[in-house]
C-alpha cells in the first residue's frame, strides 16, 4: 500500500473516530430551575453552597456535597417521555430519583418556604438552555403533612396550577407565567414538570409555600446572576447552547460544544457533521497533493 494510501486510510478513520466522539454524551446539559416562588434547590443556592445558613441547607451539603447546588439546573431524566409517575418512586419526586439530587427528597419542614396567598400568582422559570414543550406546576392536597416524604398521591394532579407552553425563546433568561393557586392552609410544597416536546427530556423542581402565616422575616431568595456567574467554574453543566438562536451558531462554534459536551444533540450532529467534513476535506487535499508536486 502506498504512503499516500495509508495516509488517505488513516484520516479517513480518524475522521470517523472524532465524528463518533463528538456523538458520545459529555458533560450534561442543565436548563433550569423554579426562581419563584424559589426551588429548594435555588434557595439552598442563593445561601452560598460553601456557607449555607438555614440548617436544611447545611444538612444537604452534609449529605450529597456542594456539587448538586452548584448544578442546580440540572434536576432532570433525559428519557422521561411524560412518564413521570412510572419512572419517579413515592419519595423521589424533588430528586427526580437521581442519587446526586437525593437531599432535595428530605423531608422537613424547615425547607426556605415563600409566603403565597389563594388567588392569581406570578412564577418565574430561570431557563439557561429553553426548549419547547410544556411546564406544569401541581400542588399539594389540603392535608399534606411535610414530615413525611413527598408522593405522588399528596399531589393534586387533576388541578393543576397552572399549565402553559414554553417556546425554544426565553426572555432575558426566564419562563414567565401566571397560574392561581386554590385555597389551602400551612405548609403545602409545588411541584413543578417542565416536559420538552422536541426530546423526551423532562426537568423537575420542589418549592416550599405557606399559606395563611405571618409573612417571613427573610423570605427565602433565589440565586443572583453574580452568583450564579461566579459559580459557572464549579459547575459539571453546561449553561448554554440550547437556546432559539441555536441555528445561528456558527459552526466552529458547533464543533466546539460537540467537542465539550454543551451542545444538543443538534448541535452534536452539526459539529460531528463539521468536523468529519473538515477532517475528509484535509485529508481528500493530502491525497491530491503528490499529484501536483510530482511526488511518489
Amino acid at each position: 500500500m502506498s504512503s499516500n494510501r495509508r495516509l488517505l486510510q488513516a484520516g479517513a478513520t480518524g475522521a470517523a473516530a472524532l465524528f463518533a466522539a463528538a456523538l458520545l454524551p459529555g458533560t450534561a446539559s442543565a436548563h433550569g430551575t423554579l426562581y419563584g416562588p424559589v426551588s429548594r434547590v435555588a434557595a439552598c443556592y442563593a445561601e452560598g453552597p460553601e456557607t449555607p445558613k438555614s440548617q436544611v441547607c447545611k444538612d444537604l451539603v452534609a449529605m450529597s456535597g456542594t456539587q448538586p447546588l452548584y448544578d442546580w439546573n440540572e434536576v432532570n431524566i433525559a428519557n422521561a417521555n411524560g412518564q413521570h409517575q412510572s419512572i419517579i418512586p413515592d419519595g423521589k419526586l424533588c430528586s427526580a430519583n437521581r442519587d446526586k439530587y437525593k437531599a432535595l427528597d428530605m423531608p422537613r419542614t424547615d425547607w426556605p418556604a415563600t409566603n403565597v396567598t389563594a388567588g392569581s400568582r406570578a412564577f418565574n422559570f430561570r431557563v439557561t438552555a429553553p426548549h419547547s414543550g410544556t411546564i406544569t406546576v401541581y400542588i399539594t392536597k389540603a392535608g399534606y403533612d411535610p414530615t413525611k416524604a413527598l408522593k405522588w398521591s399528596d399531589l393534586d394532579l387533576a388541578n393543576p396550577v397552572v399549565q402553559t407552553p414554553v417556546t425554544r425563546t426565553a426572555t432575558n433568561g426566564y419562563y414567565q407565567f401566571n397560574g392561581t393557586l386554590p385555597n389551602r392552609t400551612g405548609r403545602q410544597l409545588l411541584y413543578l414538570v417542565w416536559q420538552r416536546n422536541d426530546s423526551p427530556e423532562a426537568f423537575y423542581s420542589c418549592s416550599d409555600v405557606v399559606f395563611g402565616a405571618a409573612a417571613a422575616a427573610a423570605a427565602p431568595q433565589a440565586p443572583s446572576e453574580q452568583q450564579l456567574t461566579a459559580g459557572l467554574a464549579k459547575s459539571t453543566v453546561s449553561h448554554h447552547g440550547h437556546g432559539g438562536d441555536e441555528a445561528a451558531v456558527p459552526a466552529a462554534a458547533n464543533v466546539r460544544a460537540a467537542g465539550l459536551g454543551g451542545g444538543s444533540t443538534g448541535s452534536l450532529v452539526l459539529g460531528a457533521s463539521s468536523l468529519a467534513a473538515a477532517l475528509a476535506a484535509g485529508v481528500f487535499v493530502f491525497r491530491r497533493r503528490p499529484a501536483t508536486t510530482g511526488g511518489n
